[in-house]
């Protein structure tokens, strides 16, 4: 009897450790100190001690009539940037854009305690330290077109105005109809499907779901070295858990423009035929907020953004408030 209670006893430490392992993700390779990758370009401290990671372009802000912080996409960073245009088009657009790297890509010290809210103050605390001025304008793609709603609901009296290309949407925000958000979310390959359940369900299984080989994990997360050069479960599972996870507004509780006195637009992109993110839910959104200035783009993608001629018109309909 004690030898099995022993035997019992042993096991119990086995499989509780066992657990722990394949739970818990290794620490992140933080860049800058030793053992994780060098600081290659400039970055801010912000106050909680993080560091954020920046890169500039366009016209010098000192001169610039408009300034623009974008917002970079899933397993993407700072150079990722889909406003990248020829110095005249700059000139043309008046613009200085800032890009960044999220929380735990690229160089950007990771973020444990990430949120919609914390994002949002980090982009205004980015913009602060950079000289930006009380107004300026906020633009995401994919993942973070998705952040931009936390820039609309926090810090709404910084905007000039915000765009949302191809945004990522969150299938448990409770603002969707239920057989909407449902068909919507079984329009995914199953692999993605269960990927984000984990996420929504049972985050702290997150990093165990995305490293197994039993079963197939996400289809979208295609690995790429310098933006998780850090670390995959800081960056791309912390984007999963965020994105997906349980958040503390509904962004069609938004029922008018949370930007004060109508002082900056919204603008929201998304292609017909886009197969990562469902266009049904934008048109939902759409419908919801009239608020939003919802541009449906025939025959297009998820990647529209990538041909010059489009990023072009959306940065000058942002900025000069343009359809």
């Amino acid at each position: 009897m004690v030898m099995m209670r022993r035997v019992a006893m042993v096991l119990s430490m086995v499989i509780f450790g066992w657990v722990y392992q394949i739970t818990h993700p290794p620490p992140p390779k933080i860049c800058g100190r030793p053992g994780g990758p060098p600081v290659t370009g400039p970055r801010i401290k912000l106050r909680d001690g993080r560091h954020l990671a920046y890169t500039e372009y366009g016209l010098p802000k000192d001169v610039a009539k408009f300034k623009l912080i974008f917002i970079h996409g899933f397993t993407s960073c700072r150079y990722d940037r889909v406003v990248t245009f020829p110095p005249e088009v700059y000139q043309e657009l008046g613009v200085h854009i800032v890009s960044f790297d999220r929380p735990g890509y690229g160089e950007s010290d990771p973020d444990p305690n990430r949120t919609p809210e914390s994002l949002a103050m980090d982009v205004e605390e980015l913009a602060d330290q950079l000289g930006l001025g009380s107004k300026f304008y906020v633009l995401g793609f994919s993942m973070g077109g998705q952040a931009v709603w936390g820039c609309i609901k926090y810090i709404p009296h910084r905007l000039a105005g915000a765009g949302m290309i191809a945004p990522v949407v969150n299938y448990w925000w409770p603002g969707f109809p239920s057989n909407l958000s449902t068909e919507a979310y079984y329009f995914q390959l199953p692999q993605d499907q269960w990927t984000l359940r984990v996420a929504h369900y049972a985050p702290w299984l997150t990093y165990w779901w995305n490293t197994q080989n039993w079963f197939p994990a996400s289809a979208v997360a295609a690995l790429r070295a310098y933006p998780m050069q850090q670390g995959n479960f800081e960056s791309l599972h912390r984007d999963m858990m965020v994105g997906f996870g349980r958040w503390e507004f509904d962004p069609m509780d938004m029922e008018i423009n949370p930007i004060p006195d109508g002082g900056g637009s919204v603008h929201l992109w998304h292609g017909e035929e886009d197969q990562m993110v469902p266009v049904t839910l934008q048109r939902y959104i759409a419908k919801k907020l009239p608020w939003v200035k919802y541009h449906e783009l025939p025959g297009k993608g998820h990647m529209f953004p990538l041909i010059p001629e489009i990023s072009q018109s959306m940065i000058k309909a942002l900025l000069y408030d343009e359809n």
